[in-house]
């Protein structure tokens, strides 16, 4: 084995278990328990879901900050943002301040729950005079085209008779007038970037409120009010603001926030796993390194579609790295990654144990496998 060998580390967080640098630390401490002078170069990754901004800020040197928003049913709730190493971008997953985790089930209910509290994140990040912002939008709440998010930044969205409208999907059937008079006027200058996974549209079938209303409390009753107030409000962007949104693929990603997003704030829709590598650095990262290690909690044929070991496997090939990946459970039907660019996966798991001790103890199997792999390599 070369004595200056260089490798990449870049794994996706373990959930409920450890964050992706966490997972970067560990690999690196059961590598250097076998040569000291191994050089790990840390990426930590995430694929655009929970974790995208703590595994930026961290692979960037950035800083992450609190704040108190209004949560889904407006009562207060402590959410978070983070501004990237370059002091210049800014990074929010919806989930922290309008997410589905913040409502117990029996409480869960699309007709009033708000993106309210989004608006607030990145009005906190216009703040910081960020010259651009990534938002994840997965595990939402809500189900109001991103009319929180107006709301928060200054727009009004008014009835017929000049008053504005409450909270959630159920008020926006008596949406009449878009007065963007007093809309935050820094977005203009913001370059806006979406991690978005699905191509739902905004409305019908494959709309936000059919697809994914129900696992957000709404009711066939319910869901039917939502679509059509939905189509209602496409109708009213299109009509005052001239932006078509209602056919485009995403547009009902998180209860329709992506339609918002691109209507008011021309937020351009991208597949998470593509916005971490790029922002990341990782392809550069890559380039110099003799072998790349990732890595997630559960890597099954599933992987192939977006994740995180997938897309570091894929730049790492275009470089002909040879590629690790590291996983808490190794589900079915792996082969298929092996011809996509993943050569070896291993468990990290040392034997039959609970799913509260593998959690627990998920830095020191890593730890133990990454050293098993250095000393399997070590004597070919």
């Amino acid at each position: 084995m070369k004595k200056d060998l260089v490798i990449v580390l870049a794994p996706d967080s373990f959930k409920e278990s450890m964050t992706a640098k966490e997972a970067c630390e560990a690999m690196e401490r059961g590598i250097k328990k076998v040569n000291a002078n191994i050089n790990c170069i840390h990426v930590p990754m995430a694929d655009g879901g929970e974790g995208t901004m703590q595994s930026l800020v961290d692979a960037t040197g950035g800083e992450i900050y609190s704040l108190n928003v209004i949560g889904p049913l407006g009562n207060e709730v402590k959410a978070m943002y983070g501004i990237l190493g370059d002091g210049e971008t800014g990074v929010l997953e919806m989930a922290s301040s309008s997410g589905i985790h913040l409502v117990a089930s029996e409480k869960r209910n699309p007709l009033v729950t708000t993106t309210f509290g989004t608006g607030q994140l990145i009005k906190a990040c216009l703040d910081h005079g960020v010259k651009k912002l990534l938002i994840g939008i997965g595990g939402s709440a809500t189900n109001d085209g991103g009319a929180g998010v107006i709301q928060a930044l200054g727009g009004k969205l008014l009835d017929k008779e000049g008053k504005e409208l409450g909270f959630g999907g159920g008020e926006l059937g008596k949406l009449a007038t878009i007065d963007l008079t007093n809309f935050d006027e820094r977005l203009k200058d913001v370059e806006i970037e979406v991690a978005c996974d699905v191509n739902n549209p905004l409305c019908g079938e494959r709309g936000a409120s059919n697809v994914f209303g129900p696992q957000k409390g709404a009711t066939p009753e319910m869901i039917s009010v939502l679509d059509f107030n939905l189509r209602h409000y496409s109708s009213v962007i299109k009509e005052q603001i001239n932006k078509d949104v209602l056919d485009i693929p995403g547009a009902g990603a998180a209860g329709g926030l992506g339609a918002g997003l691109m209507a008011f704030l021309n937020g351009k829709l991208k597949k998470g796993i593509d916005m971490v590598i790029e922002y990341s650095g990782l392809e550069e990262k890559v380039k110099s390194a003799d072998m790349v290690w990732t890595g997630e909690g559960s890597i099954d044929f599933q992987t192939q579609y977006g994740k995180t070991p997938l897309g570091v496997a894929t730049i790492a090939k275009n470089y002909n790295k040879p590629v690790v990946a590291l996983a808490g459970k190794i589900g079915e039907d792996i082969d298929i990654l092996y011809s996509k660019g993943i050569d070896s996966i291993f468990g990290i798991m040392k034997g039959v144990t609970t799913i509260e001790e593998a959690l627990e103890k998920g830095q020191e199997n890593i730890e133990r496998t990454a050293e098993n792999i250095i000393r399997m390599i070590n004597i070919i």
